[in-house]
């Protein structure tokens, strides 16, 4: 049976790559059919010829995240797995390379997968970004850190962060209180973000002065936005018309972020989401970007992703209303 030994320098960053009772070696073993064994500063790997090459390049991979301070966790494992089968595992040095934001506490922000650098690269290099993907993708959460950066670099003066108020199933009207209480909810994740990237008293701060505006989509009618960075979120539930307002909102000095989920749409089934109208319409336009993340670019707990892959396998009559294929990625 063939076996190669690895040799390894930084015990600590071995000690990242097995994880907590060497789980994450043993999840490599399950998934290429091969046995690891450590033999104090070396990894003995034997199995299929095939798959002890995988499983050294996976774990070379696995070397270089834990280099950079990433802890490995079984998301991390499964990750550079598909990349090792899929021919990629040559541009892991390019995961976690550059820092989109420090939080409020400290914590570097990160682009973890390909599709998440790609993504961040569109939203830097263009003056519009449309990220396209499912849940758990950081769509959102990228592009709030990338508007804080952008603000804290004074490249822009005010962030502005909106998404559309569409009922999912249930009636604005029955929420107590008045329209910014009923709209609230709808707006919990930009707050979020937002709090995680500046701290409550630093928001509370640039909120007052009117630096932060996070408000529905339907209160952008009729403005110009200059010198901003403007995130719409959930822009699967705009309609055309809605999405073309937004668009024609931009002002000099301005960069505008899109984000949503084309399998997600709450809209009634005789409106076409703005989102997939943009998509298409938007399609090859100088400095605008398309970015399509897929599930392989989700972040959350590994039964998203594989909730997400099996959505997606099911199809047919059963897709959700509005769903398509994964067009493809715009290179």
């Amino acid at each position: 049976m063939p076996e190669i030994i690895m040799n390894v320098d930084r015990l600590e960053d071995v000690i990242s790559v097995f994880g907590s009772f060497d789980e994450n070696l043993r999840l490599i073993e399950s998934e290429l059919d091969v046995r690891i064994t450590d033999r104090n500063s070396e990894l003995a790997i034997s199995g299929g010829a095939e798959n002890v090459s995988e499983a050294e390049r996976a774990i070379n991979g696995l070397l270089t995240l834990a280099s950079k301070g990433e802890a490995i966790d079984a998301r991390n494992v499964r990750y550079i797995l598909g990349l090792v089968k899929s021919g990629q595992d040559d541009k892991v040095g390019e995961l976690l390379s550059d820092v989109v934001c420090v939080t409020a506490k400290g914590k570097p922000i990160k682009a973890k997968t390909l599709g998440q650098k790609a993504y961040v690269d569109a939203i830097k290099k263009n003056t519009v970004t449309l990220g396209v993907g499912p849940a758990g993708t950081g769509k959102t959460y990228l592009a709030v850190a990338a508007a804080v950066e952008a603000f804290r670099d004074k490249a822009v003066n005010r962030i502005i962060l909106t998404r559309p108020a569409v009922e999912a199933g249930e009636r604005l009207g029955f929420l107590p209180g008045d329209m910014q209480s009923k709209v609230d909810p709808y707006l919990r994740p930009l707050y979020d973000a937002l709090f995680e990237m500046l701290g409550t008293e630093t928001y509370n701060k640039y909120l007052e002065r009117g630096n932060i505006e996070v408000a529905p989509l339907a209160y952008m009618r009729g403005r110009t936005l200059d010198d901003s960075f403007i995130i719409l979120d959930e822009a699967q539930n705009t309609s055309k018309e809605q999405m073309k307002m937004f668009l024609t909102r931009l002002g000099f000095g301005s960069k505008i972020v899109i984000t949503g989920d084309i399998t997600q749409i709450d809209l009634p089934p005789d409106k076409t989401s703005g989102l997939k109208d943009a998509v298409r319409v938007l399609e090859g336009i100088q400095d605008i970007a398309i970015c399509r993340l897929t599930a392989s670019d989700v972040v959350r707990h590994v039964l998203v992703q594989r909730i997400i892959e099996a959505y997606e396998k099911r199809g047919g009559a059963d897709k959700p209303r509005g769903a398509s294929p994964s067009p493809r990625r715009k290179k």
